[in-house]
């Protein structure tokens, strides 16, 4: 499905609660990119620091959804809450009703588990308040509807810790939110090309939940080839290069550094579920 000019976007809030002027300026610079918008009802509201509570998320979730009239949902911002919802979503709605699902970093939790429950793609991207908000980024918004619009991608990384080939669909995102889906069936059926970014956590932090993840038979197993986007503010450039050699040489795998990934102002979207490879520096997504 093609997302063009004069449809409709809706802009939903499931994590953190969100600032007015945030939301009100995404609105702004969406509509000015011909698009017209629809706030999820609980928008504002603010119970401690979620957007509202898990039952009025989970509602206009499944409203939007439902509504014909959205062709595209968008989150509003990350921060937490997202995984309080996973197990309250019907997913047989979202299956009945597919359309693009986007967000990332708490994100991911929900582009994970909508993934595995329904095989709809869902695209790890901008979000509303980070990205199209007071400071959109032209890259990112360009690379977004790109994507979004399934055209074919090719993106170059910057340093290889083990060259090689890897074919498999791309499923990943915010590596401690990923971590943090361990204990329910998130895991892909496929083979599949593990991409991950981070911010704020140190070296020791980020090698125990890549192990907690490779502990795991169903990820260890299927499991490809592995694509970096940034790790923001960590402690130790050296100790993490070593450990990525580390995973590269002990899965015996592709490691691919350099992809903007990341929390910073220009990223890449990323379709969760889609066919892609490795070749060297060179991610390509079919």
């Amino acid at each position: 499905m093609e997302i063009k000019s004069g449809d409709t976007i809706g802009i939903i809030a499931l994590s953190g609660d969100c600032e007015k002027e945030k939301i009100e300026q995404a609105k702004a610079n969406i509509e000015a990119l011909g698009f017209n918008v629809k706030l999820s009802k609980n928008i504002f509201d603010k119970n401690r620091y979620l957007a509202g509570s898990d039952e009025d998320k989970i509602s206009e979730l499944h409203r939007f959804f439902e509504d014909d009239e959205i062709k595209l949902i968008l989150c509003a911002r990350g921060g937490y809450g997202a995984i309080r919802l996973i197990n309250k979503i019907d997913y047989n709605l979202i299956k009945a009703n597919p359309k693009p699902f986007c967000g990332f970093s708490d994100v991911t939790a929900l582009l994970l588990m909508i993934y595995k429950k329904t095989g709809i793609i869902t695209y790890h991207s901008p979000m509303a308040c980070t990205d199209f908000g007071i400071e959109c980024n032209t890259f990112s918004q360009q690379d977004f509807f790109n994507t979004i619009n399934g055209k074919s991608l090719c993106f170059k990384g910057s340093k290889s810790f083990k060259e090689g080939s890897a074919n498999g669909i791309l499923w990943g995102g915010n590596l401690s939110t990923v971590v943090s889906l361990c204990g329910q069936d998130f895991i892909p059926d496929k083979d599949f090309i593990f991409f991950a970014e981070d911010l704020n956590e140190p070296v020791y932090k980020i090698d125990k939940m890549f192990q907690q993840l490779i502990n795991i038979p169903e990820f260890s197993d299927r499991c490809k080839g592995i694509v970096l986007g940034d790790f923001l503010d960590i402690d130790n450039e050296v100790w993490l290069d070593e450990y990525f050699n580390e995973i590269a040489n002990r899965l015996n795998i592709p490691v691919v550094s350099g992809f903007k990934i990341t929390h910073a102002k220009e990223k890449i979207t990323i379709p969760i579920g889609k066919k892609a490879k490795i070749q060297g520096l060179v991610l390509k997504i079919d």
